[in-house]
């Protein structure tokens, strides 16, 4: 995965509802966490 789109798919998961977020599993805090992570902290990305 690229790393702008990397980024712009964290910026999207924090702007979700609480609604959506709890249809998907996660809490405010997880997605605020997987927010504020860097491209090179995803051991997928340069693949």
């Amino acid at each position: 995965m690229h790393q702008a789109q990397l980024r712009r798919e964290r910026i999207q998961l924090q702007e979700l509802s609480d609604h959506q977020l709890r249809d998907i599993g996660l809490t405010r805090e997880q997605a605020r966490s997987e927010g504020r992570r860097r491209y090179w902290d995803d051991l997928g990305w340069w693949r």
